[in-house]
């Protein structure tokens, strides 16, 4: 049986000066989900657009949940406006699927592929998008080479 949906309406807030959007999450992530911390979560808002992400503390009494400008456009909604939220608690593994041509230059520079294992999914998945946003082949290839430099150099993402 799948757990109950966490329902609740927010307001979207902009994070400082940027265009960077959260809501509040209005209740205890430690009587819900026993974690004081980071708890990944799939989110819905406006039964339309699904999200998966976490719900962090960021020097705050309240846990938030961020909302990209890509759903902020799918949703037709800005900072100020309402958004309704079902949310559970996300127990799935996130695998960010990587094409052949990348694992290829990865497997080319182990060094870079051990580093790039190691990082977190949404680090790994925004070097991926990264390279597959390229609308040119060679684009692509160069931010293939770009990708590997600054993994070595140590740098998490984008």
């Amino acid at each position: 049986m799948s757990p109950q949906p966490i329902l609740f309406t927010a307001i979207i807030q902009r994070n400082g000066e940027m265009n960077a959007a959260f809501v509040e999450f209005p209740f205890s992530t430690e009587e819900l989900f026993n974690k004081k911390g980071q708890v990944k979560v799939k989110a819905t808002f406006d039964s339309k657009v699904e999200y998966r992400g976490s719900l962090v503390k960021m020097k705050s009494d309240r846990h938030i949940l961020g909302l990209t400008q890509e759903i902020r456009k799918q949703l037709e909604k800005t900072f100020g406006d309402k958004v309704s939220i079902s949310l559970i608690q996300d127990k799935e593994e996130r695998i960010v699927e990587i094409a052949d041509d990348i694992t290829f230059i990865l497997n080319e520079n182990p060094d870079a592929k051990i580093l790039f294992d190691k990082m977190s999914y949404t680090h790994k998945k925004e070097y991926i998008r990264w390279i597959e946003e390229a609308k040119k082949p060679e684009t692509r290839e160069n931010r293939k080479g770009k990708m590997i430099q600054m993994i070595l150099e140590g740098k998490k993402g984008i």
